[in-house]
């Protein structure tokens, strides 16, 4: 009887041994190696997708934010995992309560404290913006699309920072307000600087600067744009306005000329010798007009019998110019002349007196 009371007692220990085993396998396999597979059900039939899994998943992806409508937080996968055979024997601990609003909130405030949502996403190292964003329920922030990614990779649902297990996730939108905020704060930087601008310029063109340099620039620039203003508005006709100044050229040279035909009077013997010296001491024996040498016995000069244009007669002007008879009057009749007719000098142009010499 004794032996046989041991031998129960063994054999108790040794099912006690093994069902423990088996649990904490079962325990390693759902949740390090397969999570899907448990071996209380090996062959886990594939059920098919109803309307509602369809619904869930929809609400997965995260509500569309409409105009004039809050964007709204929520849990992802409410529904919290079944125990495995170890967490129901107590061999393993099991997952804490699912977390309230309350500790969601404080969750939250840790991680804005912690400004996990101005910060990259730790796992593609980019900006969130405006993609969707969840919270873990260790207070880190990442892309959606990352986790999953992460956690299709690792084949167990771990932190990426920390590494705690069976975290809970919530989807919020702390990073999309942020980057909405940043957005509204530079177009209205952009808006205050375009305005501070404008009014710069309106202030410096209506203000006189104290520099004395840049008071100068002020003075021309206002300068200038009253006379573009006055050449602008003001009714300008260029054939009407030259043909007034070459009548205002020619009065003018009348005037001029009646003057001096008033002063000019006839020269006496003794300013024709006068003016032989200035000739004389000049020394020049050209015709300005034909450009060839002049012959005048009471001259010095130095004569040439082979040349016959010598012995053309010169002609002394009051002005103390000389020229060949034929050359001033052929210049007489084809030269322009005054109202009365009355010839100038082809080098001065004065009215004057000739001599024939």
């Amino acid at each position: 009887m004794k032996s046989d009371g041991a031998d129960n007692v063994k054999s108790k220990g040794s099912n006690k041994l093994v069902l423990a085993s088996v649990a904490f396998q079962d325990h390693i396999t759902r949740s390090l190696l397969h999570p899907d597979l448990s071996l209380s059900d090996p062959f886990p039939r594939r059920t098919r997708k109803t309307s509602r899994d369809a619904h869930t998943r929809e609400r997965g992806k995260g509500p569309q934010r409409r105009d004039g409508q809050e964007e709204r937080e929520y849990v992802l996968d409410p529904d919290p995992p079944s125990l495995t055979l170890a967490q129901r024997l107590g061999l393993v601990a099991s997952p804490g309560e699912r977390l309230t609003e309350d500790e969601w909130a404080q969750v939250k405030a840790r991680s804005v404290q912690q400004e996990e949502s101005a910060q990259p996403c730790v796992i593609c190292r980019e900006e969130f913006r405006l993609q969707p964003q969840v919270l873990l329920s260790c207070s880190h922030v990442f892309h959606r699309a990352c986790l999953q990614a992460f956690e299709r990779f690792s084949g167990r649902k771990c932190c990426p920072m920390c590494r705690r297990d069976q975290y809970e996730t919530r989807v919020i939108h702390d990073a999309a307000h942020l980057f909405r905020h940043q957005c509204a704060t530079r177009i209205q930087a952009y808006w205050r600087g375009y305005i501070a601008r404008k009014w710069y310029r309106c202030i410096k063109r209506t203000t006189c600067p104290k520099d004395k340099n840049l008071r100068r620039k002020f003075f021309e620039a206002k300068l200038q744009e009253l006379n573009d203003s006055f050449v602008r508005y003001c009714h300008t006709d260029t054939e009407a306005f030259l043909s007034d100044i070459d009548r205002s050229l020619s009065s003018s040279r009348r005037v001029f000329q009646q003057l001096e035909r008033k002063s000019v009077s006839e020269p006496q013997e003794n300013d024709w010798d006068r003016i032989k010296s200035q000739i004389i001491q000049r020394g020049v024996w050209d015709c300005p007009i034909c450009l060839t040498a002049l012959c005048n016995p009471s001259i010095p000069t130095q004569p040439d019998e082979s040349n016959p244009q010598q012995r053309r007669h010169t002609v002394l002007l009051s002005c103390s110019h000389l020229f060949h008879q034929l050359c001033l009057e052929a210049f007489e009749t084809f030269a322009a002349f005054t109202a009365d007719r009355r010839p100038t000098c082809p080098l001065c142009r004065s009215a004057y007196h000739k001599k024939l010499i």
